[in-house]
């Protein structure tokens, strides 16, 4: 989605109501610790509704015709030729656990093809339906673009089957048909990570197996006078996306925390903050890295809620953060203050997600239960992932498409629900977010252990040759634990409610129930009022002491 573009254009840009940013992290089989591929996305839009797309399988007749809507706007943009037969999608990945994510990094102006038919989120779901490897994936998305025109600004994919993981960077020909193109394979016991930013520097042009590109990808840059150099100079994000201070501040600087997070002693934070910092371009971070440890899914999520805790991008500490440290700040993310501009910081987690996945692809079962996507609503530090497999029938009420919007409040909506308790988060967040918490941990946590019995029966019906029971077995359960989820956090938003109203906490018993002051009747005990912590409480004296000291 949107990148943030060079520091005035940065500026302008997230002031703009439908700037977005999203971020995934790519985790190979060798790098995980159950040994499956996993992908992160975070769908980050002010204007996306959090819900779980479900395209089942179909077959179509000979001549069929496909009607291509913009993911973003909605806009029709024309017709396509449908194939005889298209696989289930389920978020974005499908039936045969093929993931593909993408972050959006903009780019050199002027090369969205305006007549073109496809756009990314087009690209993606259109891919999701006809491919069934991560290589046949990259395949048909340049068929695609090349045919009907790529009418969306550069685009990162995450490409990802049960074997490989791939990086695919891809930006349009202006008012040429087609788009030029790089796709690098994620070397096995590796990860990576984009957030808007072009990510793919130089690369091997004769290394096909770890290494895809359009044939014109150093030509047309030629061409453009975006390059000069020799084809072994050639840099994909130097000539279609050069790096820029907002490039950098608001968006390698993720992908610097999360190689930070995962990375540990096998990435050097510090050799490449001057680099997130928006100082030194030229200090580029590697495409992957080695973790430190095997990556586990609750790790993984996890990192999807990071804030720069305990870095210098720590945003959670400065006056802005008022009483309660919340680590957000609201839009316009810019502001201009004597002759000055200045920027709020962009992590990881933000507060306008739409929905976030996780998914895995696990080679080591049958495509009817590998397929796993962890999915959630809302913002990833005050949301719960919960697993669907991507071969059941139907997706849960509570994530169903057309079950609200973002203009249509609904009772039985999970993003309703979330946005509720985040709101309530927002305005205690050192007091609310622990108990949010923990309610994330344990139930994520329980759900580990609960897919590793639900794979095992599943796996087991579908060896004695009862694939269709396995689904229908599958597909009830993740009704019934995302409907846990919605009842969890129903029960959840009431209990906050109490505890915390009014900006008073409420005291309770070791046994989680309120304390009431002893008369026999429902009248609460003294409340407890945590102190303001000094940093803020020195910025309102500078700012309007001198009206409220207490004179003697």
């Amino acid at each position: 989605m949107k990148r943030i573009l060079a520091l005035a254009a940065c500026l302008l840009l997230l002031a703009h109501p439908t700037a977005d940013a999203c971020t995934n992290v790519i985790v190979t089989k060798g790098a995980s610790a159950d040994g499956s591929c996993m992908v992160t996305y975070a769908a980050d839009s002010h204007q996306l509704f959090g819900e779980l797309y479900f395209r089942p399988a179909a077959n179509h007749p000979a001549g069929a015709m496909l009607d291509v809507y913009d993911w973003d706007s909605g806009f029709y943009r024309g017709k396509i030729a449908q194939v005889p037969h298209t696989y289930q999608t389920v978020g974005n990945m499908n039936e045969h656990q093929l993931i593909i994510m993408e972050t959006t990094f903009g780019g050199r102006p002027n090369l969205e093809n305006k007549d073109g038919i496809i756009d990314y989120g087009s690209l993606i779901y259109i891919t999701l339906q006809r491919a069934r490897t991560a290589r046949e994936a990259i395949r048909i998305m340049d068929q695609l673009v090349q045919t009907y025109g790529y009418c969306s600004e550069g685009e990162t994919f995450s490409v990802a089957d049960k074997d490989e993981c791939w990086i695919f960077e891809i930006v349009g020909k202006g008012e040429q048909k087609g788009a030029v193109w790089v796709a690098v394979r994620i070397p096995d016991g590796m990860i990576s990570a984009h957030a808007n930013q072009s990510r793919i520097h130089h690369f091997p042009l004769n290394d096909p197996e770890n290494c895809l590109y359009a044939p014109d990808v150093i030509s047309f840059a030629r061409e453009k006078g975006f390059f000069t150099g020799s084809d072994a100079e050639f840099s994909f994000c130097d000539a279609y996306c050069p790096a820029d201070w907002g490039g950098l501040r608001g968006c390698e600087a993720r992908v610097w925390s999360a190689f930070r997070l995962l990375g540990g002693k096998n990435f050097d934070a510090d050799k490449y903050l001057d680099f997130a910092w928006g100082e030194n371009p030229a200090n580029k971070m590697p495409l992957y890295i080695k973790p430190e440890g095997k990556v586990t899914v609750k790790a993984l999520a996890d990192v999807m809620r990071d804030h720069y805790e305990g870095t210098p991008f720590d945003f959670s500490e400065d006056v802005g953060a008022g009483i309660s440290r919340l680590p957000y700040r609201w839009r316009p993310m810019s502001f201009e203050l004597d002759g000055k501009e200045y920027l709020f910081e962009r992590s990881i987690a933000t507060q306008q997600t739409g929905f976030w996945y996780l998914g895995q692809a696990r080679g080591w079962l049958p495509d009817v239960v590998g397929g796993l996507l962890w999915f959630g609503v809302d913002d990833a530090a005050t949301s719960a992932l919960t697993p669907i497999y991507t071969n059941i029938n139907a997706v849960p009420e509570c994530f169903r498409e057309g079950n609200g919007s973002m203009i249509e409040y609904s009772p039985t909506s999970a993003f309703w629900l979330f946005n509720r308790v985040a709101q309530f988060a927002y305005l205690f967040y050192d007091r609310v977010q622990p108990e949010v918490r923990a309610a994330i941990d344990a139930y994520e946590n329980e759900n580990v252990e609960m897919v590793k019995a639900l794979d095992a029966r599943a796996l087991k019906m579908v060896e004695n040759g009862n694939e269709r029971q396995a689904k229908r077995m599958l597909t009830e359960w993740c009704q019934h634990r995302s409907q846990q989820l919605f009842d969890q956090w129903t029960n959840m938003s009431n209990y906050l409610l109490v505890k915390f109203m009014d900006g008073n906490v409420k005291r309770q018993n070791p046994d989680g129930s309120f304390q009431d002051n002893g008369s026999g009747k429902p009248i609460p005990a003294s409340p407890m009022h945590p102190a303001f912590r000094e940093r803020w409480l020195r910025g309102v004296v500078k700012d309007h002491g001198a009206v409220m000291e207490v004179k003697k």
